[in-house]
């Protein structure tokens, strides 16, 4: 008796619906375990991760401030992913648009700059993440290089360069000699929404980003043409789609979304440039869109949900001393559940009997 995997008929359209469900199923077994072997009790845990967020004003605020730049990242990634072309550098882009837009915040400091300075930030954020997504994508379209690659890679780039700038030429000369610029001007920062709060207009900004991307896929010939040619690569051809003209376009729009969640992250909540302004923000979205099924709705919801286990992973640390690193490893398990159950959706599990043949023997 053997159990293989048998390719389905045709998808399955409610495995497809039930598919993140089971994976965060999975995921809270798993991490129950985890809290267990770390000897903490799994119930007092999980209350922490999910439930106690979202029993507070500031927490509830917290969420909607993580799951910006998360929901803003995914939406331009689940544009590439639906073309079939696979960014996975927008952590790298996020990092370029925070340096490229703060570069206007450090040269007018202290100026007496107008109002056009933080508008002047986004655009040369969202240029400058754009930009830097064009590079993976130029060089799969014209040497056919693996864009996963390329623009994993350069995210170290992006990363080093954010480090040396904050160490050297645009360090805080009175910032006793941490690795920070200087506090960015008021029109410099991103305006808040609420007083006392860290809810800033930047989750306006992710709001009007997501229903962009539904218009654009839902109710344009461009989006048809993206979802075409990542569902069926030969049908696009015949139709005269150019699958590299997406690539390029795609990669553009994903770039352009990260750089400009990471310069709002800075202009934001961080309100200077310094190392480690991203937990991570990059690479998580990734989960968030394809636990969202590469839907903007269900992008906006997984982003929530992502960033409830960032705040939920601070407030296990506070009360229980439970690892912040561990918020890491339930993302990285999720990611693992996500892929796997979405193999169901186009697979299924048999047992297949193998036949038995009877040797006989010379009497």
């Amino acid at each position: 008796m053997q159990l293989v995997l048998e390719k389905r008929a045709e998808r399955s359209n409610t495995i497809a619906l039930v598919s993140p469900l089971i994976a965060i199923g999975l995921t809270i077994v798993t991490m129950t375990i985890l809290f267990a072997i770390l000897g903490k009790n799994p119930l007092l845990a999980l209350q922490a991760y999910f439930i106690a967020p979202l029993t507070d004003g500031y927490s509830l605020q917290e969420i909607a401030v993580k799951a910006t730049p998360l929901v803003m990242i995914a939406i331009g990634l689940s544009l590439c992913y639906l073309a079939n072309a696979w960014n996975i550098g927008a952590e790298g882009q996020f990092l370029i648009g925070a340096v490229a837009g703060s570069w206007i915040a450090v040269k007018t400091q202290g100026t007496d700059a107008g109002a056009w300075v933080l508008p002047a930030m986004l655009v040369l954020a969202a240029a400058a993440g754009a930009l830097y997504a064009l590079i993976p994508a130029i060089c799969k379209v014209k040497f056919g290089a693996s864009e996963i690659l390329t623009s994993l890679m350069l995210v170290y780039v992006a990363d080093l360069l954010l480090d040396y700038l904050v160490r050297g030429p645009w360090r805080d000369p009175n910032g006793f000699n941490f690795p920070t610029t200087a506090e960015f001007d008021p029109v410099a920062t991103v305006p808040l929404l609420i007083e006392g709060g860290r809810l800033h207009l930047g989750s306006i900004i992710a709001l009007l980003v997501v229903a962009a991307a539904a218009i654009l896929l839902g109710r344009t010939i461009k989006g048809f043409e993206i979802r075409v040619v990542g569902a069926a690569p030969r049908a696009a051809r015949f139709g005269g789609f150019n699958a590299n003209q997406l690539i390029i376009l795609t990669f553009a729009v994903s770039g352009a979304l990260a750089g400009l969640a990471g310069i709002i992250e800075v202009a934001g909540p961080v309100g200077h440039l310094q190392p480690g302004i991203s937990p991570g923000y990059g690479f998580t979205a990734i989960i968030v869109a394809f636990l969202g099924r590469l839907n903007q709705i269900g992008i906006l919801i997984a982003g929530l949900f992502l960033a409830l286990t960032f705040i939920g992973g601070e407030q296990a640390q506070i009360a229980m001393k439970i690892p912040l690193d561990v918020t890491k490893v339930f993302q990285g398990i999720l990611l693992f559940y996500v892929l796997a159950c979405d193999s169901l959706i186009l697979y299924r599990f048999k047992l297949v009997f193998p036949n038995r043949q009877v040797a006989r023997g010379a009497g």
